[in-house]
């Protein structure tokens, strides 16, 4: 960047590029797959620096991107040529243990916003694993181990301070706010989100639970019929892999195929205990680590998995149920999955996500009954075509099952049509509405874009 130095006198915080020591560690993302050269990352050392980088990359014509966590499967968090605008130094956050509100900045990580709520046996909606950044979550709508009892991570956003395209710091009023729950980062920079929290633990009961592949037709029929039944408070992922090489694990199970169950009841721990003990007779569990624990070691039980620097390649796909029809689809694909770190997932849904009334946020869908999520992951460097193939062919048969659509945080770079299906027509139009308020220029695109009514 040849004014480099004039970034720099507006900043207080850190510009790093190209030729800086330290650029190609900050210029990396989460996803190892994306290899982008940003012409310089403005690394924000609080608001003044927001709106000073939206500013120049304006004056310089720039493309932005805007790091928050960086957890991102698409990338969006970085650029090639442009200006990345680093949020990862914002992390104060401040909670009001009465009024059962915290605010937090966009650099926070969600074990950094549990670790600060959980002080006061309180949580905000999250997502599965503690390594997630809070403003992509929250920004693209949020299902985790939460969202039956107490909604999406969207639905429990009350307020935003937010830097918009011409560089000024608003307030969101109702339809800004509206668009940040599920419409991405279409809109903005939000600097500080100010979210409804909930009374969750310290203490409940949560954990894991493996399955051999043979039972899985059992597994996967007990799990749909145990969870049209269940209360709000128990929320289950059902997730197909090989076995790690764990110790809590059998040897003889390890890289075979497996079923597991992510489970977590938000309830009082002894009501915890006795529903996820029916897990246990939808079949022989080879391992059982179903158990009263802390909140926060649940919410990161499962980062050793999704550590940054591998490849990965997602697809998603809301679904209308659990038909017996897909057993025979399942069982294929988990035989023939390509890496012993990917796995495909079928949570479900419902409970307080979905009766949020249709149209009070951005996040559409809600009334499918279960979401897909097939994540291809593989050590680098390595070929990339065997398990994107599976992927894609594993979406493709799973298609027949479709309930229409798909959910924004699981989309990968694929075009503006799957950004559309993300949303239905009328919620679809009324953001094109909103981005056309207030990114007229499309300044704001390197994201799951939604362009403005005038092209730009």
């Amino acid at each position: 960047m040849s004014t480099g130095t004039a970034l720099r006198d507006r900043l207080r915080g850190q510009v790093i590029l190209p030729e800086d020591n330290g650029y190609d560690e900050a210029r990396r993302v989460w996803n190892g797959t994306i290899d982008r050269k940003p012409a310089g990352i403005a690394r924000c050392a609080g608001v003044a620096d927001v709106l000073a980088a939206v500013r120049y990359a304006r004056e310089a014509d720039l493309p932005v991107a805007v790091r928050g966590g960086g957890h991102n499967i698409a990338g969006s968090g970085t650029c090639d040529g442009g200006l990345v605008i680093d949020l990862s130094a914002l992390k104060a956050v401040r909670v009001d243990p009465a009024g059962r509100t915290a605010w937090a900045q966009p650099g926070l990580l969600w074990g950094e916003l549990d670790r600060e709520t959980q002080e006061f046996g309180l949580a905000v909606p999250g997502g599965i694993v503690s390594t997630t950044g809070v403003a992509g979550l929250t920004l693209g709508g949020g299902f985790g181990w939460l969202h039956r009892p107490y909604g999406l991570t969207a639905d429990n956003l009350v307020g935003a301070d937010v830097v918009t395209a011409d560089g000024r710091l608003v307030r969101a009023d109702d339809d800004l706010l509206w668009g940040l729950r599920g419409g991405g980062g279409n809109f903005g920079i939000v600097t500080l989100f100010e979210f409804r929290a909930h009374p969750v633990g310290p203490e409940l009961a949560a954990g894991l639970i493996f399955y051999r592949a043979d039972d899985l037709a059992r597994v996967v029929r007990g799990y749909r019929d145990l969870m049209a039944a269940a209360p709000d408070e128990l929320t289950c992922f059902l997730v197909l892999r090989r076995a790690p090489a764990a110790p809590f694990l059998p040897e003889e199970v390890h890289g075979q195929p497996v079923v597991a169950i992510a489970a977590c009841h938000a309830g009082p721990v002894e009501d915890g205990v006795r529903a996820l003990a029916a897990l246990r007779e939808l079949a022989p569990p080879v391992a059982d680590l179903l158990a009263p624990r802390a909140y926060r070691d649940f919410q990161s039980m499962l980062d050793g998995s999704w550590t940054a620097g591998f490849g990965n390649y997602w697809k998603a796909e809301y679904l209308t149920g659990i038909p017996d029809t897909m057993l025979d689809v399942l069982a294929e694909y988990l035989r023939d999955i390509t890496s012993p770190l990917s796995d495909f997932k079928l949570v479900v849904l419902g409970g307080a996500a979905a009766r949020v009334a249709p149209g009070a946020t951005a996040v559409a869908h809600r009334d499918a009954p279960y979401v897909l999520n097939i994540n291809s992951r593989w050590a680098l460097p390595g070929d990339a075509e065997p398990h994107v193939t599976w992927t894609r062919r594993l979406w493709e048969a799973m298609r027949p099952f479709s309930a229409g659509g798909t959910y924004v945080n699981f989309l990968g770079d694929e075009g503006p049509d799957r950004v559309r299906a993300a949303y239905d027509e009328a919620t679809y139009q009324r953001l094109v509405d909103l981005k056309t308020r207030y990114d007229p220029d499309n300044v704001f695109r390197i994201n799951q874009n939604i362009g403005p009514r005038s092209g730009g």
